[in-house]
């Protein structure tokens, strides 16, 4: 009986310690979200590094995509207008956190490419509503620099349409590259923000690359920028957490953003430590406006 009793404590005090433990991991994530916040307030919105109307930072806002592109893309669509509201994203992953996502509920249609099969299930489930009304068009494939342009035609993306998006984490540059036959208004492409703003640096091109995780993926912002101009591009700002460039073709630039368009200007450290979810985890499902 004394064993037993004993058994029935160490197991109430051990369930309490659980309990106990799991609360201070949700204090301690919600402590996060604040002390990110604050810093992001601070060193971001009050800082008079952003205060220039011309800047995109100052703009960020999170809706589904990772950090604050989904403000930024809107802000550059305020100044430039929209044409066909028309877009294209690949690495897109399940729908769910992404730089066009938010664009399907303003109204945009466009054109999905993810590799991942079971990413690729998901959003057939999630945005079939989209799919059925051909808002939304959904290609399993994967993208490299040889099929990009085919990948185009099968799916009869305009030559000139609003929105690029880039994440494929690795041959991004090799890929913009090879777009010869389309001119988007604005392209969105990930860069590595390990390289300093003034070197030039890319990973050599392998068409079955999948990314390892580590800092050996696509190209330096300099090199972006390089290959920007000579496709007939401004790099017009980088958001806050040193992850995507923001291009944008330089017969709609006018006076609208901030000189000089260069890496050294615009470019963004590493901050991915930065990166938090605002709100609800994200789902997605039929609406109305």
């Amino acid at each position: 009986m004394v064993q037993g009793n004993m058994y029935t404590r160490i197991k109430a005090l051990t369930s309490e310690l659980i309990s106990n433990i799991k609360g201070l991991r949700f204090d301690i994530g919600e402590l996060r979200k604040i002390a990110i916040e604050n810093y992001i307030n601070k060193q971001l919105y009050e800082n008079p590094k952003y205060q220039n109307p011309k800047k995109l930072n100052i703009y960020e806002r999170q809706v589904y995509s990772q950090n604050g592109e989904d403000g930024i893309i809107a802000e550059i669509f305020r100044r430039i207008d929209t044409k066909s509201k028309f877009f294209v994203e690949f690495g897109v992953g399940n729908g769910l956190e992404n730089n066009t996502v938010y664009l399907l509920l303003k109204g945009y249609t466009g054109y999905w490419i993810e590799s991942n099969r079971k990413d690729v299930e998901r959003i057939n489930q999630k945005f079939n509503f989209l799919i059925d009304k051909k808002a939304l068009l959904v290609k399993h494939a994967f993208v490299t620099a040889e099929n990009i342009e085919t990948l185009f035609e099968e799916a009869n993306v305009p030559r000139e349409f609003d929105l690029l998006s880039i994440d494929i984490d690795g041959n991004d540059y090799y890929v913009w590259k090879s777009i010869k036959n389309y001119h988007p208004r604005v392209v969105v492409i990930e860069y590595n923000a390990l390289f300093p703003p003034d070197v030039e640096w890319i990973m050599k091109y392998n068409p079955k690359f999948t990314t390892r995780g580590t800092c050996y993926f696509g190209a330096s912002l300099k090199s972006l920028e390089i290959l920007g101009t000579k496709k007939g591009y401004k790099l017009v700002g980088c958001d806050f957490r040193g992850v995507n460039a923001f291009f944008v073709r330089e017969d709609l630039v006018e006076d609208k953003f901030l000189e000089p368009f260069t890496s050294e200007n615009h470019y963004e450290p590493i901050r991915y430590y930065l990166t938090t979810k605002i709100g609800h985890p994200r789902d997605f499902g039929d609406f109305e406006k």
